[in-house]
């Protein structure tokens, strides 16, 4: 069973807030999972900043057994210093060489 650290989308239109999450691969964003791990809310609060919570001892352990992080998980915790920051590289979907492909 290969277990990705992700995250569940919660709240309604316009206004979501994620749950970080230890579930198995094969299950549906929003579907079931093995345990909570944090949250995070990406909407700036009155004092400007976004809320982040989490559980540092459970998520090292999930990391320990061999838990991979989805690309948003691991820049949050990059950012959170529990591991180190992912490089800035190219993400899925991005063109290497844009101009390649441009229309002519």
């Amino acid at each position: 069973m290969v277990v990705r650290l992700r995250l569940a989308r919660f709240g309604r239109k316009n206004f979501p807030f994620y749950r970080i999450f230890a579930a198995d691969a094969r299950c549906p964003r929003d579907g079931r999972h093995l345990e909570q791990l944090g949250h995070f809310d990406p909407i700036p609060g009155k004092d400007g900043n976004k809320s982040l919570g989490l559980n540092i001892e459970r998520i090292q352990y999930w990391l320990s057994v061999g838990a991979q992080p989805s690309q948003t998980v691991a820049r949050l915790l990059g950012q959170a210093g529990v591991i180190p920051k992912p490089p800035q590289g190219l993400r899925q979907g991005q063109v290497k060489n844009p101009d390649k492909f441009a229309k002519k």
